[in-house]
C-alpha cells in the first residue's frame, strides 16, 4: 500500500488517502476500488500527484482509463493481489469472474495509469 497526496480540488490543499497500486505490463495503476471517490475526482482535476511510502515519494501524472476492455486487464491482477482488502467493493466480482462480469463493473471502479518523473 501506498499513501496517495493529491490538491483538492477546491481547497487547493493536498489531501491524503491510501492506495493500492498495480503493476501491469510494466504500468502502474490506480484502482478506486469504492467508486468515484474524493481522491478520484481531485486527480481527475489535478492530473498529478505524489505516492508515498516511508520517507519515498514518487511524483507521477495521471491519465484515466475510459476503455472498458483495457480495464478489465487491470481489475483482474488487481482483485487477484488486493481481494482480501478490497474485494467487498466489487459487487461480488473476483479475479475468477469472466471477462464479461469485469467489464461489467467497470464503470464503478475507476483506473488511472500513472507515469513517475513529473518534477
Amino acid at each position: 500500500s501506498r499513501e496517495l497526496r493529491v490538491v483538492g480540488r477546491s481547497s487547493g490543499q493536498v489531501r491524503a488517502v491510501p492506495v493500492n497500486p498495480i503493476e501491469v505490463d510494466g504500468v502502474t495503476y490506480l484502482v478506486a476500488p469504492r467508486g468515484t471517490t474524493q481522491w478520484v475526482r481531485n486527480l481527475r482535476a489535478a492530473g498529478e500527484g505524489e505516492l508515498v511510502v516511508g520517507g519515498r515519494r514518487e511524483r507521477f501524472r495521471a491519465a484515466e482509463l475510459d476503455d472498458a476492455t483495457a480495464k478489465v486487464a487491470v481489475l483482474r491482477p488487481y482483485l487477484t493481489k488486493w481481494k482480501m482488502e478490497v474485494g467487498a467493493f466489487f459487487e461480488g466480482v473476483g479475479p475468477d469472474a469472466t471477462d464479461a462480469e469485469l467489464e461489467a463493473i467497470t464503470g464503478n471502479h475507476p483506473v488511472f495509469a500513472i507515469e513517475f518523473g513529473v518534477e
